[in-house]
């Protein structure tokens, strides 16, 4: 039986199921089994279309959690799926940067193991050419909101970066791919699923760490972005194309793109978000020049947005 949002006990539970999360950026919740072996999340059609999608790329060998079960009741839509785990790799490397000032190597290997055996899912399964800019980038929405970023340069680096990206191949991907959704044993939230090039979730997946401004509370060394591209580079050696790590410089550009994306305050009173806003504006100002220079972006060199804050005062 599907247990609805407002069957919810006051001690956080619902029949068998105790509450995890609110979904994000849609309805519904996240709920987990009392003895951990299951999710069930709760939704609407969009929640019907990730679960959709979920099954097929799990017959395709990706490395996504089984669905049990799906259906609806009371005018929800819910799926039940097997647990990969409490844990994810964001909250691995938490718990490092806490206990030892840094994050293991050990999570960064664990972090390349994963994207691998996904690198290798997508590409045995290529899909047709399509359009995917757009949906990755939410670039309408960036151009909405920051009018002076819709000019000739940024055009013109775009399609730089779109014509390099075309050698490719088209492969099913995650387009919210970081830390937080890899597991030791799998990916998980496939909620915003579109066509993507070979690469683009899994290569920038230790890079996005540095859009974060540190608020995650760790950051990621270079010999640690190093060893893990090129773990990826040992795994897509033997595939027929051409070296992914090649393409970073792209992949992070569409990166400033989405972490710009709907950042613009509405509220005129919240300081701390117009500063975060204008923190974003200056990532992506500094990629574009670092892409538009050298056709790379070193993540490295970002400010953390505590050095924004204090410097921008």
């Amino acid at each position: 039986m599907l247990y609805l949002d407002s069957d919810l006990h006051k001690d956080g539970q619902m029949g068998d199921w105790a509450f995890v999360k609110d979904r994000t950026a849609t309805q519904g919740a996240v709920w987990r089994s009392t003895d951990g072996l299951l999710y069930k999340r709760t939704g609407g059609e969009d929640l019907r279309q990730e679960g959709e999608f979920q099954r097929l790329v799990a017959n395709l060998g990706y490395p996504v959690p089984e669905i049990i079960d799906s259906g609806t009741e009371n005018g929800s839509f819910y799926v039940t799926e097997r647990s990969l785990g409490d844990a994810s790799l964001h909250d691995h490397a938490l718990a490092d940067a806490q206990r030892y000032g840094r994050v293991s190597d050990e999570v960064i290997s664990q972090a390349a193991s994963v994207a691998s055996e996904l690198l290798l899912a997508e590409a045995r399964h290529p899909l047709p050419a399509s359009p995917w800019f757009e949906r990755a980038a939410f670039a309408k929405d960036v151009f909405k909101e920051n009018p002076d970023f819709d000019s000739a340069r940024v055009h013109d680096a775009v399609d730089r970066a779109l014509d390099g990206l075309a050698q490719l191949p088209t492969v099913h991907g995650h387009l919210d791919y970081g830390l937080p959704n890899v597991l030791p044993a799998g990916v998980i939230d496939w909620q915003h699923h579109g066509p993507v090039p070979l690469g683009y979730d899994v290569y920038p997946a230790l890079d996005i760490v540095a859009f974060k401004g540190g608020n995650k509370g760790y950051r990621i060394t270079p010999e640690q972005r190093t060893a893990y591209v090129s773990a990826l580079d040992t795994t897509t050696t033997a595939l027929a194309v051409p070296r992914v790590s090649g393409y970073l410089g792209e992949f992070l550009l569409v990166k400033c793109f989405f972490f710009l994306a709907l950042m613009r305050p509405a509220e005129p009173a919240r300081p701390d978000k117009h500063i975060k806003w204008q923190y974003r504006r200056a990532l992506f100002t500094m990629g574009l020049d670092q892409y538009e220079s050298s056709g790379t972006i070193d993540t490295g060199a970002f400010p953390t947005l505590e050095q924004f804050t204090a410097d921008h005062r």
